[in-house]
């Protein structure tokens, strides 16, 4: 119940971001309008009340249309859009990355009883699997979209994981892909990776003076806006390679 309480408490905080206009610049970066992006959150509102049986032989299996299929589908937006396919492979990295490093977690304190009293019970796996994901997608993905696509698709791979290990040991289970609606782990772990991303990447901006705009390809700028693009000096050459420090303004 505390879970769901603040899972619920930091969506209507994002969404009064998205309101009043203060999370403008991280849309941009995920080529997402307020409009758009009220809607999709509603639109994760009501979806996350329809599960879809997917049940099969032992294994009981469904997806939420709120807390996975729309993250899913937003993230092969955003990674449809990614500005190169450096951008789209760090993503695509980050992803195989978090699912490998939140299995491990799995797999250690599963069936530990004196692990999962001690340590791990302490805190809910909707607080810490979250963080893990975003925090491990941040790190391998290094820019807001890949970071942002890396925690959902990462967090579905753990799901998809946990279901094919159930079949291949022909083991009883459940795997709800999105199990929880919008307050699942998907949709959180895609928040804190973006907040993450926005945060050191802000923090960076200032120790250097503002963005460097000049040191990365102009193909991820596309479709931004904003006096950050204004600054851009009128001979930037389209060619030029993005350098490593500037990838995690992005």
């Amino acid at each position: 119940m505390t879970g769901y309480t603040i899972g619920v408490l930091l969506l209507v905080i994002i969404f009064g971001l998205v309101y009043f206009g203060l999370a403008h610049r991280v849309l941009d970066r995920l080529y997402l309008n307020d409009r758009t992006a009220l809607v999709l959150i509603v639109a994760m509102i009501v979806g996350s009340f329809i599960n879809i049986p997917l049940t099969s032989g032992r294994v009981v299996t469904s997806i939420n249309v709120g807390g996975a299929l729309i993250p899913l589908g937003l993230a092969v937006y955003v990674l449809y859009r990614a500005g190169t396919a450096r951008e789209t492979g760090r993503a695509l990295l980050g992803a195989v990355v978090t699912a490998a490093v939140l299995f491990g977690i799995t797999y250690i304190t599963r069936g530990r009883e004196a692990w999962n009293v001690y340590a791990l019970n302490l805190l809910d796996p909707l607080y810490y699997y979250p963080f893990v994901a975003g925090l491990v997608a941040y790190l391998v993905g290094r820019s807001r979209r890949a970071a942002f696509v890396g925690a959902i698709l990462g967090v579905l791979l753990l799901d998809l994981t946990d279901l094919i290990f159930y079949l291949r040991l022909g083991l009883r289970g459940t795997v709800a892909f999105g199990g929880a609606g919008i307050i699942d782990a998907t949709f959180m772990a895609a928040v804190v990776a973006v907040l993450l991303a926005e945060l050191i990447g802000e923090i960076r901006e200032r120790m250097q003076g503002g963005p460097q705009i000049g040191t990365h390809d102009r193909s991820l700028l596309a479709g931004l806006k904003g006096p950050a693009l204004k600054q851009a000096p009128a001979s930037t050459n389209t060619e030029t390679t993005q350098g490593r420090g500037g990838e995690g303004n992005e």
